[in-house]
């Protein structure tokens, strides 16, 4: 376990209700459970988003679905025990191809407008360390690209005193990081552990059909969060319009996958501290007694 240190601060910046629990969830739970003070930034509300439940997916559920992932959300920040902050933009759905984004909508605002509630956040919660998506977004939605444009302006611009003047007296995150989430790795070691068991696996389909996507991301830092999975899960399926129990995500054995893969895994982006590489812990370098802390 690591030295609880409740002076550490921990940002983490998402796209939509849910993406805080399906990524990284459970480096959240055992950080915030140390002592580390967590805040999740969602920069949209999902209210373009599917109803993915099917015993969810009714009328009444569809035309009420900003409120009840608000609902969703505030059961998973529970969960988790962490804070959060809706960023206040418009979902911008997902387009189907050469379908223009809606007007107003999170992904057709300026880079600069769009970053000046997360660096207005960053100077009041002044957090040590940031993660967001890397530059293809995770996956090509247009909020998860648009989130990784936000996230690296702000990061860059809260500690000049120059930038975004009205947002609040400056300060400067020490480290950002990109998820490495459900990555081909992760699919193809669950896929093969779940085999070896002799257990089904529905991730050989997933896999054999994965898209031709440039090379992953240098893994630069793994967290052991087993022990958090549950908590994890949990928050997860508060998000009940999104998530089908026992499907998807929710169908793999747990303890095959804490044998198999028991880490969240990250990629340090920018880094203001000495630290060495590999790391098993977001906040090497920023704790008392380590070197540039």
């Amino acid at each position: 376990m690591f030295t609880k240190h409740p002076g550490l601060r921990l940002l983490t910046i998402h796209a939509h209700p849910d993406d805080e629990s399906s990524k990284g969830a459970a480096t959240l739970a055992r950080y915030a459970a140390e002592g580390v003070e967590v805040m999740v930034a969602t920069c949209t509300g999902g209210e373009r988003g599917s109803v993915l439940n099917p015993a969810l997916d009714r009328p009444e559920v569809r035309a009420d679905l900003a409120r009840v992932r608000r609902e969703e959300m505030a059961a998973a920040r529970g969960i988790l025990g962490v804070d959060q902050r809706f960023l206040g933009f418009a979902d911008s759905g997902l387009p189907g191809p050469g379908e223009p984004l809606p007007d107003g909508c999170f992904a057709r605002q300026p880079v600069e407008t769009a970053a000046a509630p997360l660096v207005a956040l960053i100077r009041e919660f002044r957090p040590h360390v940031v993660i967001t998506y890397d530059e293809t977004g995770g996956y090509p939605h247009p909020d998860h690209v648009m989130t990784h444009q936000v996230t690296v302006e702000a990061f860059e611009a809260a500690g000049d005193e120059h930038r975004y003047p009205e947002e609040g007296k400056p300060w400067r995150p020490s480290k950002l990081y990109y998820h490495l989430a459900l990555s081909r790795a992760w699919f193809q070691t669950l896929h093969d552990a779940m085999t070896a068991h002799g257990v089904d696996s529905a991730m050989g389909g997933l896999l054999a059909e994965w898209p031709d996507t440039p090379p992953a991301l240098a893994t630069t830092t793994r967290i052991e969060c087993a022990e958090w999975f549950a908590v994890r899960d949990a928050a997860l399926l508060a998000h009940a319009t999104q998530v089908e129990p026992g499907t998807g995500f929710m169908a793999h054995p747990r303890d095959i996958e804490r044998e198999a893969w028991s880490t969240e895994d990250y990629h340090l982006a920018r880094c203001r501290v000495r630290t060495a590489l590999p790391e098993a812990d977001l906040f090497a370098g920023l704790r008392p007694g380590e070197s540039g802390g």
